[in-house]
């Protein structure tokens, strides 16, 4: 890829990356009140038809229809057809839905594939996609996102939107697949339009790319951690004096570039660490630590743990998670 924005943008919505995505078609009728706590890192929601409300830390903010939600978890939240409302169900990790006294709803409400709720004439039709986060890397993007983001769908986004609807009813061969991919490409839309757009708070990383000096050197960082970088070397790659380009990427990334690539590695090195057929020494030479040493004194320093402790950490969490998961909308 030729831009900064295109290599780091797309290293980094690799963690968001759905891989059978919780999806599903709640269909209800007023007064609803849904309590969402599922502990979900990142999810989207959209309405279709009638108009929500999210509310996150009792603050409410309206769902109009063709608005899209993107929701950054894990911390619980409402969406409901009125701020007022009291919320009656409660949807909890692996999606499992209960009233408020924990009795079982999955059945009783369920309305065909991937689809649930009241009735099929509900007066308000909502799409939710709920994404699992597994990438260290996925995290530096998920970390600069507000608590809740909401903004209109864009013509583009609209005929996905649709396409999204259209798919969740059908059961033919490889269909998570096909679910998953559409909706990554709505939340890369919605992700790429918002770090975009002026005054958003986009992370300080992303801005710099528009630099010609910064931006240049974020760009070979990223294009090869493992490279025995010095600011020197990027500098006169560059063709910029050491302390001009420290001083600027100080200035515009809020840290000294070495600081920034140590970060960077690590990010990468705790995402390979998630393989278990890779050695210590392996993802240290990958990332540009020249032994096992050198990378576990570094991840130690940095995250508080060994590499080892956090591959077993990671491999323990992922099977909790795995174990937690249910069908869609089971009570």
């Amino acid at each position: 890829m030729s831009t900064l924005t295109d290599d780091t943008l797309a290293g980094l919505l690799e963690g968001p990356r759905a891989r059978g995505a919780f999806l599903l078609r709640s269909i209800l009728n007023p007064p609803w009140s849904l309590r969402i706590e599922d502990r979900a890192p990142l999810s989207l929601v959209t309405m279709l038809r009638g108009q929500a409300w999210v509310l996150r830390d009792d603050e409410p903010r309206q769902l109009n229809p063709g608005d899209v939600a993107i929701i950054r978890g894990p911390d619980p939240y409402t969406i409901a057809d009125d701020p007022a409302t009291p919320p009656h169900i409660v949807i909890h990790p692996g999606q499992r839905c209960t009233t408020l006294r924990g009795e079982g709803l999955g059945d009783a409400m369920r309305l065909g594939v991937r689809t649930w709720g009241d009735g099929p004439d509900g007066a308000a039709v909502m799409l939710s996609g709920t994404y699992q986060m597994h990438s260290e890397v996925g995290r530096r993007l998920l970390s600069a996102l507000p608590p809740l983001l909401i903004r209109p769908a864009e013509a583009e986004d609209g005929a996905l939107i649709s396409l999204l609807e259209e798919e969740l009813g059908k059961t033919a061969p490889g269909q998570e697949l096909v679910l998953d991919r559409i909706l990554d490409l709505i939340m890369v839309r919605f992700l790429r339009a918002w770090l975009a757009s002026p005054g958003t708070g986009a992370p300080a990383w992303y801005r710099a790319q528009h630099d010609p000096v910064v931006g240049t050197a974020l760009r070979m960082l990223h294009k090869d951690p493992a490279h025995p970088w010095t600011v020197a070397e990027l500098a006169a790659k560059i063709g910029v004096s050491r302390a001009a380009l420290a001083r600027r990427f100080t200035a515009l990334v809020g840290e000294p570039p070495m600081n920034y690539l140590t970060g960077w590695r690590l990010a990468l090195a705790a995402d390979l660490l998630r393989d278990p057929d890779m050695t210590i020494g392996a993802v240290a030479r990958k990332v540009g630590y020249s032994s096992p040493f050198a990378l576990s004194a570094a991840f130690k320093r940095v995250r508080g743990i060994s590499p080892q402790e956090y591959r077993r950490t990671t491999a323990r969490d992922a099977r909790r998670s795995a174990d937690q998961e249910r069908p869609a909308a089971s009570g």
